[in-house]
């Protein structure tokens, strides 16, 4: 294994690690050692780069949380008139219900730590304010936290049922949340 010195990455490997241990096993499943032994790091680099755990499991999710909200984004800046961003909700659903299955989990995961952690909960917080303030660039304010709500449960039903609904009927219940802006 290499040295701190020689393996700049290592802080970023340990997070990425601890994400995939997370998605295969669970919060509950995570250890120092076992994310030390994913990422392929000494025991020590764990203490070494974090304080405890909590503060691993935060930033990890605070990276996870991120990388949703840029999809968030890429999807959203492009549209130009309501039109446009009614469509970006559509493929922004289906993008996250169709997309890899290790991020369905870990927001379900990060879900589960905030309804029982204060300190998870400023995050989801966060989270959601940043998902409405880029919904807020096309629909009001109560519109848009009403599409964040209905973004998140789609893409949950989509993604878990055994015959999710097809596009038609995502843009339907977009369109009719939004009808009136």
């Amino acid at each position: 294994m290499a040295t701190g010195q020689t393996d700049p990455q290592r802080r970023e490997r340990i997070l990425a690690a601890t994400l995939d241990l997370i998605a295969d096993d669970g919060v509950a499943g995570v250890s120092h050692r076992k994310i030390a032994t994913r990422a392929g790091v000494p025991l020590g680099s764990m203490t070494y780069h974090f304080s405890g755990i909590d503060e691993l499991l935060r930033e990890a999710f605070t990276g996870f949380a991120r990388h949703i909200e840029d999809v968030f984004e890429l999807h959203l800046s492009r549209a130009d008139s309501t039109e446009q961003a009614r469509e970006a909700v559509t493929d922004l659903i289906h993008t996250l219900s169709e997309g890899p299955r290790r991020d369905l989990v870990l927001a379900q995961e990060l879900y589960t730590l905030a309804a029982r952690h204060v300190e998870y909960r400023s995050l989801t917080q966060e989270w959601m304010r940043r998902s409405r303030h880029l919904l807020e660039q096309h629909f009001d304010a109560d519109t848009a936290r009403q599409l964040d709500a209905l973004i998140e449960g789609m893409t949950l039903h989509r993604a878990l049922d055994d015959s999710p609904h097809d596009r038609a009927l995502t843009r339907l219940a977009v369109a009719r949340l939004t009808a009136a802006a």
